[in-house]
Order: structure tokens, then sequence, then C-alpha cells
């Protein structure tokens, strides 16, 4: 009879173990080692900043409400609540655009200082249940639960407990995907919004990622979700059977990284100390700049914001980096780097003006500009000198 390999193992395998009981070898432990299953959660606050003003504002309740800026100064929807979605108004378009959307849309100017307090109490839950906590933004993280502070022993037993004393403690609903890993907990906490909460079981997952269309995938915007699609590839697991050259013509150099994810592995791991790998700031003007002086001084402010920044957080820099948007909604951006890194706000100052030298915006209407520093450095951390370059090394 013929025997297969994975036959012939496990006879093998019996044998031996049946060998060692009849040698009565009770000095051995027989073990099988099995990888532990993480129970990873990805939490998210539903349209957390309209929210937090519909909970404070009872006449806005049941109403589109959009949070941002005004609409005839071109303000930018920083979050409209799920009666806003509707109209299809949604983060990140123009108030003016919104407005048309949804003519009777309540438009709120921002609070931070009002949705800080209450992110704040929302981490501190998370905190109360395990210290492995990677804040995304104010209103979402992910959470590693496989050992936490309930004793629960399964993720969605403390999915349910978490969402109960967010909205005990803040009135605020979330929503929550629970998962083996980081990539399709996140996936999962968008299924069913708002106040959801969906599990992705490990003997579920497959079943899962047959479902979902590629551009599900972690980075896969519309562009390259366009670039994949026109080569073929439309389902999340159709990138795991490609011709790697393809997918390469299209993602670039993240062709590997898609592909681990279209097969379900992700071991990322839950970051509690997330550092900062830039900061910034930047600005849409209500009329277009064509002064190149008030547009040096906006710069300069911005710069020195950047050190200011720097210094609240003991770090350095090494590359300082601007963002001219033009009239006609052209962007660019310019930057300089040099070594040592510092933080000193003259000199952050005078690079970032320096760098308005590379642009038009001495001749071009602008609409926007940004500053932002990048190449962070801590000078608290051990220093770890690079290894000596030979000398034929390229």
């Amino acid at each position: 009879m013929k025997t297969t390999p994975l036959a012939f193992i496990s006879d093998c395998l019996s044998h031996a173990i049946a060998d060692l009981l009849r040698r009565n070898y009770n000095a051995y432990t027989i073990a099988v080692v099995t990888p532990a299953v993480r129970r990873i959660l990805h939490v998210d606050m539903d349209a957390f900043y309209a929210s937090v003003e519909q909970r404070d504002r009872p006449e806005l309740r049941g109403k589109p409400v959009a949070v941002g800026g005004d609409a005839n100064r071109r303000g930018v929807v920083a979050a409209a609540s799920y009666e806003a979605r509707v109209f299809g108004v949604r983060s990140a378009i123009p108030m003016a655009r919104a407005v048309r959307l949804c003519p009777h849309l309540v438009v709120v100017p921002p609070d931070f200082k009002k949705y800080r307090e209450a992110s704040d109490r929302v981490f501190e839950i998370f905190e109360s249940v395990t210290p492995l906590v990677e804040a995304l933004s104010l209103d979402e993280a992910y959470l590693d639960v496989t050992e936490n502070a309930w004793g629960e022993p399964l993720g969605q037993a403390v999915a349910t407990r978490l969402k109960a004393e967010i909205k005990a403690a803040t009135g605020l609903t979330a929503s929550a995907g629970v998962a083996p890993n980081k990539f399709l907990a996140k996936i999962a906490s968008a299924w069913k919004k708002p106040d959801g909460l969906t599990v992705i079981a490990p003997e579920r997952v497959e079943r899962f990622l047959q479902k979902l269309p590629v551009d599900a995938l972690w980075g896969v915007g519309p562009v390259t979700a366009a670039r994949l699609r026109e080569r073929g590839i439309e389902r999340l697991v159709d990138v795991r059977t490609v011709d790697p050259e393809i997918l390469r013509d299209a993602v670039g150099s993240g062709a590997d990284w898609l592909r681990q994810l279209a097969n379900g592995i992700d071991d990322r791991a839950v970051e509690p100390h997330h550092e900062p790998k830039s900061s910034g700031s930047e600005n849409t003007y209500s009329q277009d700049l064509t002064d190149i002086n008030e547009i040096r001084m906006e710069i300069d402010e911005m710069a020195r914001d950047a050190a200011e920044w720097l210094a609240g957080k003991r770090l350095l820099c090494r590359t300082v980096t601007i963002k001219v948007r033009y009239s006609d909604f052209t962007t660019i951006t310019r930057s300089h780097s040099k070594a040592p890194a510092g933080r000193d706000a003259e000199d952050i100052a005078q690079r970032a003006v320096k760098l308005l030298d590379r642009t038009d915006a001495a001749s071009r209407p602008v609409r926007l500009l940004g500053v932002s520093v990048h190449n962070l450095e801590d000078p608290a951390a051990p220093f770890e000198p690079e290894e000596p370059r030979l000398p034929f090394q390229a």
C-alpha cells in the first residue's frame, strides 16, 4: 500500500511513542506545541466628533451634522454624523460640497478640548483592561487582550464589556472588531457600524477573506485598487494567485506584504508606545495668498510651532518639509535634511522659509500652506554607532 508523506510521518510518530511506552520512559514528557492564538481588538468610536456634539446638544440628535470649518471660508468636514452620511457627506470633503449634498446640514465648529476629554476617558477604560493599547487617533485603538485584567478568555466577551463601559462612562457608542491579528480586526470593526461587534474566529478567517474586495487590503486606496483591477485582480484572494511580476508592477515594493495580508497573515504586535515619525500643521486660506512676504510669515509661524512641538516632546529632527497648494489645486512638497538633528526654532524656521525659493509661491496664488518635521530622533536614546563602511562597499 502506498503511504502519503503525512501518513508516513504520523505512522513514525505512533511507533516512536509506542516504543517509549514499552520501554517505560516515564521521565520523558511528550508535548505537542501549537502556536498561541492572539486576541486582538480594534475599537473605533462612531462618528466621534459629531457624536460628542449630538450627546451634548440634544437639539442635534437625529439631524445631519458635520463638524468642521465654515463652508464660506473653504472649510473641510472633520466628521459627519450617520444622518449626514446618508446624503454622501464624508470627512475630508469641502464643507461647501457637503452643504450642496445636504442643504439642511447643521455645521458645527470643532471643540477639540471637549473631544480630547472624551478620548481620555475612553483610553482610561482601554488601559484598565490591558497595557497593550496602541492609539491610532483620538477615537480608535488596537488592544491585545490575549491576557487581560478581567480574566476573560474570549475576545468577544472583552469587546462586549468594553463597549458597555464606554457607553456608561461617556454616553457614546463604539464599534469593535475581534480577530487573531490587526489587519483582520480593523476590517471587522467597520463591518457593522455603528455600535457594531464583529468577531472573526481563527476557523472563520478563510471564509471571511473570500468575501472581501481587493481594496479591503491595508494601504490599497482607490488609485491602487484601480491599478489592481486593470490587471484582473478584483478580490482580495486573487492576490494570492496572480503572477508576482504583475502584482509588483501594480504596487511596487508592497507586493510581498499584500500577499501576506491576502493570506490572512499579519504578525505585527500591538505597540503601546508608538513613536511619532513626523509632526506638522497646515492651513487652507479663505482667500488665496498672493503676497510672498505674507506667505513667508505664515511658513515661519508654522515652522516655529513645529519646533515648539519638538521641544515639548524632547525630540530632534533632521528634515524640514513644506507643502504648497496653488489655487488650481496643484500640490507640491519641498524638503531639506541635515545632520546632526536639532530643534532650534530659528534654524527650522529659516530652513522652511528658504524652501519657498524652490516653489512658485512668489508668482502663483496659494490656497494652502503646511510645514512638518521628519526623521525624528530622541537624544536620550542609547547611541548606536553605524557599522563602519568598508572601502570597497558602494
